[in-house]
Parts: C-alpha cells; structure tokens; sequence
C-alpha cells in the first residue's frame, strides 16, 4: 500500500506518520508514504498556491495548477492503477470502518490535504474521486484527516498489527463498540477484574465480550444497531444485558 500526501505542511505529516503501529509499518516496507507540495509545482516566483476568490467573500481559495501537477507527479512516481485520488473535505462522505476496509484494498491511495477557505472546484470535480469527512466539524487543514485515514488503513494491511485479529476486535470492525478490556493486577482500590475473565473458559469469556460488545453499543451508540443484522444468539445476549441493567 502506498500513500501519497497532497499538503502544504510535508513535515507535519512525514513526522508524525514516522511514530507508533505507522512508523513501523513504514520502516518494515509494508507501506509507503511520500508527500508532495503544491509550492513545488507553481509557476511564479513568489510559489502562489491560493488567490481570491470569484464573487468575493473571506479567505482564500487554493489553486487548481498546482494541485493537478502534485497529483500528476505523485501518480507518475508510482506506477499503480489500482488508486483511488481522496479529497479530505468538510463536504465529503463521513469516515468509516467499512470506508476504510474498502480503502485497504487499493494499492495507492492519494489524500489532497486543503488549507485556506477551501479548493478550487473545478480540482475536486476533475482529479479527485471522492471527497471524505471526519464529521460535522471544520479543522484549520487536511493534515491531520489525512494522517488518520493512513493510521486506520495501515491496521488493516495484513501483517502491520503483531495478530492480525487485533484489528478484527476494535470497535466499528463489525458494527458494534467494543467490549471492557482489562489487565494486571486482578483486584485493585478502583476494582476487580469481572471473574469470567480468570476462569480460562474461552466459551464463556467469548460470550461475555459478545453480551458487553452488544451492551455498550445499545447504551452509547444505538445508532449503530439499527445497521446490522444481529444473530439469534447476539439478539438473546442483548436482552440479558438489558435486563442486567435495568
């Protein structure tokens, strides 16, 4: 998987990128990351990557030229045809699970990173494929959107997790939040580790997760319920954990 970065900050997103379950997926050659800057690519002395924009109005608008050129560069770099060209927008589809497990599949993946009031149109229309969102919020740039959709993509490339079930567990993967985790020591001041836990009974502490996956989803996110198709065996588990609570 290779991800190309349109940003007018490259060292924001090298730098961070180079941490964590990233940085090393890097560093292993799993995944590859170059990012390209529209200054690069203008043709005037002063390196101009935004103007005012038509019809007035505040702020500034960033240039179509310098945007197409980085793309153009950064696709001839990497031979792939199998790409997808993402413009990190407030106006773009909503992130998630399912977005992003689509997104491992490609093997390029090209985030065009916005400053200013915004970009051109014309840019979006005619490079990008999709626009993407992280939710009904506007941030100073694309940067740190983009530097999400790398961490949350690179998890599903398999062999970037040490299991590669981890990422089969988080919350979203399958619709539901996930279930309490705990560790070391068994008892403390604050609590205990619920018993089920210690007993070694895999059957058992499978369905315990399942019963406060399902739980937790229907008390904080029950949205998320109303997409998915429970089992009979998820629905029952459900309404045990109801009843607990009640």
């Amino acid at each position: 998987m290779r991800f190309d970065v349109i940003s007018l900050f490259p060292e924001m997103v090298s730098h961070a990128a180079s941490y964590g379950v990233t940085g090393r997926a890097i560093e292993r050659g799993l995944v590859g990351l170059s990012v390209w800057n529209p200054r690069d690519y203008t043709l005037d002395k002063h390196r101009t990557v935004d103007d005012r924009p038509y019809g007035g109005g505040p702020g500034m608008v960033m240039k179509c030229q310098p945007l197409l050129d980085a793309v153009d560069a950064a696709k001839q770099h990497n031979v792939l045809v199998n790409r997808k060209v993402i413009c990190l927008s407030p106006q773009g589809r909503l992130l998630s699970q399912e977005l992003l497990l689509d997104a491992s599949c490609y093997d390029q993946l090209i985030l065009v990173s916005g400053r200013y009031e915004g970009i051109d149109e014309r840019f979006i229309q005619h490079a990008c494929d999709e626009e993407w969102s992280l939710g009904d919020y506007v941030i100073s740039g694309g940067e740190l959107a983009a530097l999400i959709v790398i961490d949350a993509v690179t998890r599903l490339i398999p062999g970037v997790l040490g299991d590669d079930e981890s990422a089969k567990q988080d919350s979203h993967f399958d619709g539901l939040l996930d279930c309490p985790h705990y560790t070391r020591p068994e008892h403390s001041d604050i609590g205990d580790v619920p018993d089920v836990l210690l007993g070694g009974n895999h059957a058992d502490i499978k369905r315990w997760r399942m019963k406060q996956a399902l739980g937790r989803t229907w008390s904080r996110r029950p949205d998320m319920l109303e997409k998915v198709t429970l089992s009979a065996e998820q629905d029952a588990l459900l309404k045990e954990f109801r009843t607990e609570v009640v």
